[in-house]
């Protein structure tokens, strides 16, 4: 078994995917605000401190209003691996 910061984090949840959910609604947040992408990005590295060795990143939704959900396909494949079942930790700051 893999030694992690989180007692709770076991074989069962590093044996699927750590995913980060990265979004920013509008293309004016993703110029303004590169705080908030850097702090969305290091959650890479924070699943990588808990134990996953290779974290997927997705971003491909950054710039789209969550009012057009249909057009989110990151969000799309974020739900379908979670339900699946495929995702042993989930990242993402609101």
């Amino acid at each position: 078994m893999k030694v992690t910061l989180n007692p709770k984090i076991s074989d069962y949840h590093l044996a699927r995917a750590a995913i980060i959910y990265i979004r920013q609604s509008s293309e004016r947040q993703v110029q303004q605000h590169v705080e908030s992408a850097r702090l969305q990005y290091a959650l890479v590295e924070r699943a990588a401190q808990l134990g996953w060795s290779q974290p997927l990143v997705i971003d491909e939704d950054l710039g789209k209003s969550a009012s057009y959900e249909a057009q989110r396909s990151g969000f799309q494949r974020l739900v379908t691996q979670v339900s699946m079942g495929e995702v042993g930790i989930g990242a993402a700051l609101n």
